[in-house]
């Protein structure tokens, strides 16, 4: 899967059960992820001993986890939930029908944009198992690391472009929709304040 070497391939289910018992979940909880995820399977493990390349100072493995979706626009603190309570690096693959798309918890949930579940496929690069796990998420974000940023501060500053990007779209729709010209003149000087905001980050 993923194009990922068959050495490190696994196949174990992952109770929802076992995992709310463990983590003693309230009943809110417990519903909010079933109504959107049906099955949990661990795929691949990715370590020193299955892989040809060396552990990290922090990274030893990591855990490719499929995730069979009951609905397309799923809530994402249910996935969210599942990244904080699981103690391990893991690599989610996300599968709605044929559909599928990649998501990482860094800081915050990083997901690519769905396609054929066949065209999925990541690169395993990098020195060690650090650097791998490092270019995962920036394979799934697809973040490109500009001079003197870590990628810790990357994912930062694409959150606020993300962010900047949809409140300028929302204040144009508004615009668009205002009849008093002293209202659209205030409207359009925000936008382009944003817009600036945008330029300079």
């Amino acid at each position: 899967m993923l194009g990922l070497p068959q050495t490190t391939e696994i196949n174990q289910q992952l109770s929802k059960k076992a995992i709310y018992t463990k983590f003693q979940l309230n009943n809110a909880a417990r519903q909010k992820i079933d109504a959107d995820i049906a099955k949990i399977t661990l795929v691949n493990e990715v370590s020193a001993a299955k892989i040809n390349l060396a552990a990290g100072n922090s990274i030893n493995a990591f855990f490719v986890a499929q995730v069979q979706l009951k609905k397309i626009d799923f809530n994402e603190t249910s996935l969210v939930l599942l990244s904080k309570l699981i103690p391990q690096n893991i690599l989610f693959i996300l599968q709605y029908a044929k559909q599928a798309k990649l998501a990482v918890f860094q800081h915050k949930l990083i997901q690519s944009d769905w396609q054929a579940k066949e065209e999925l496929h990541i690169e395993l690069k990098g020195l060690n198992l650090d650097n791998v796990w490092q270019n995962i998420i920036q394979q799934v974000g697809k973040f490109d690391i500009e001079q003197g940023n870590s990628l810790e501060q990357q994912i930062i500053i694409a959150d606020k472009r993300q962010k900047l990007i949809l409140n300028i779209a929302r204040l144009e729709k508004q615009a668009r929709k205002e009849l008093q010209p002293k209202k659209v003149f205030e409207l359009v000087q925000k936008i382009n304040q944003l817009k600036q905001e945008l330029k300079d980050s």
